[in-house]
């Protein structure tokens, strides 16, 4: 497959460099001479999201109220990869103790996709645990007000149809876990 041209970075400045929302704007030149002179990129830390399964093939799901879209949505749990998180997959399995309480489990990597890649610089790395278990209480940080719910294929699978599961990057995950059965 034909590797296309870098765009050329002309200048690039930091509008705003806070941790949930940094941004530069640049002016570009593309390979055929157009510049533009006026693109922003967001920069994101690396996410994880997680297919958890049970022993007993119930999928762990957490449910939050999501501001932005004003609604309580069913999630994968997910979460950022921190700086001190050692691989994308010791941050899943942090995330996975943290909001659920579940652990153990054979651990996969499953997929990995960019939120978009025009404007955005990070990655979401997905996982599959299988297996999982109850190993502690939940302990969500102070800024997550959510709940925990065990659900079967059939459930998840009737969430997706009905657009139930807001977040796209999991329906994207969830959808080729289905389409691989």
């Amino acid at each position: 497959m034909e590797q296309l041209k870098k765009w050329d970075v002309l200048s690039s400045e930091y509008l705003f460099k806070e941790p949930w929302f940094t941004v530069r704007r640049e002016t570009v030149a593309l390979p055929n001479g157009n510049r533009i002179p006026a693109y922003y990129v967001l920069e994101y830390p690396e996410w994880v999201n997680v297919i958890a399964i049970t022993r007993d093939s119930q999928f762990v799901f957490v449910r939050q109220y999501r501001h932005a879209l004003g609604c309580t949505c069913y999630e994968l749990c997910a979460g950022v990869c921190e700086a001190s998180d050692p691989s994308p997959m010791h941050a899943a399995k942090r995330e996975l103790l943290e909001e659920t309480g579940y652990g153990n489990g054979v651990w996969e990597k499953y997929a990995e996709l960019s939120p978009n890649p025009s404007t955005m610089t990070n990655l979401s790395h997905s996982f599959i645990a299988r297996d999982v278990e109850i190993v502690s209480a939940p302990h969500p940080e102070a800024t997550e007000d959510l709940s925990v719910h065990l659900l079967s294929l059939e459930q998840v699978r009737a969430l997706l149809e009905t657009d139930q599961i807001k977040q796209s990057l999991m329906a994207a995950v969830l959808w080729k876990y289905i389409a691989h059965l």
